[in-house]
């Protein structure tokens, strides 16, 4: 078992839409994921998730303007996150979030898409 590391959901505003940023601690990175369901929605049903780019470290606590003042972020979830097992094809975390808390799995579909459910 890892060593606990930290996770945070933003949710992201840009131009009148709405998606959330799932993003987990990773060396000196984090890695994220998109999301179309906010994290309250996530429970009981899979969701999508979208491989996206690496972001930095700050993204664990910051929240305001990002997108050269076209979009925002606030955190709607935050917390530890457990890596209980993990390859290039499923990883399984237990999350002690505000919100998440539990085991959850994401499973790759194809490329950068990825199936995320609480188990």
């Amino acid at each position: 078992m890892e060593n606990t590391q930290k996770f945070v959901i933003q949710k992201h505003t840009k131009k009148g839409l709405v998606h959330w940023d799932l993003m987990f601690e990773a060396g000196p990175v984090l890695q994220t994921y998109r999301l179309d369901l906010p994290p309250e929605k996530l429970s009981p049903q899979a969701n999508t998730a979208i491989k996206i780019f690496d972001h930095p470290l700050k993204f664990l606590t910051y929240q305001g303007s990002v997108n050269k003042g076209l979009g925002s972020v606030e955190i709607a979830d935050s917390g530890t996150y457990t890596s209980l097992t993990a390859n290039s094809k499923q990883q399984e975390l237990l999350l002690q979030g505000k919100i998440l808390k539990g085991k959850f799995r994401l499973t790759l579909i194809e490329k950068n898409k990825w199936e995320f459910k609480k188990i």
